[in-house]
């Protein structure tokens, strides 16, 4: 079992930045990939962004040149520094960690993008 908690969601202005941090605990041998994904009101979860333990990043069109993720894997941690925010990043955003024939999830912290 891992266990996932997030922190650093909040209200931000049109072109403002956040970061968002994940700690990851338990049985964090067996992660070999962390990352973040997002739900809007109405849609469906998307991903957002991911990083393997080895540092190979992949993200959703939507988010590119605007978010960056990180992890240090001393600490078991991810984060997520997102800039330019636009009202259309509003969503919880969910802290993910993908082991060997699972996936699992943080609670969520929500993001409001608004003026």
């Amino acid at each position: 079992q891992v266990q996932l908690v997030e922190s650093g969601g909040g209200l931000v202005q049109p072109g403002g930045s956040l970061r968002l941090s994940c700690a990851a605990s338990g049985s964090i041998f067996s992660i070999y990939a962390m990352g973040w994904y997002r739900q809007a009101p109405g849609k469906q979860r998307e991903l957002v962004a991911t990083i393997t333990s080895g540092g190979h990043t992949n993200y959703a069109d939507s988010v590119k040149d605007r978010f960056t993720i990180s992890r240090d894997n001393a600490k078991n941690t991810v984060s997520l520094q997102m800039n330019s925010l636009k009202p259309e990043d509003t969503a919880v955003y969910y802290c993910i960690a993908q082991v060997p024939m699972s996936r699992y999830w943080g609670q969520g912290t929500q993001v409001t993008v608004s003026s």
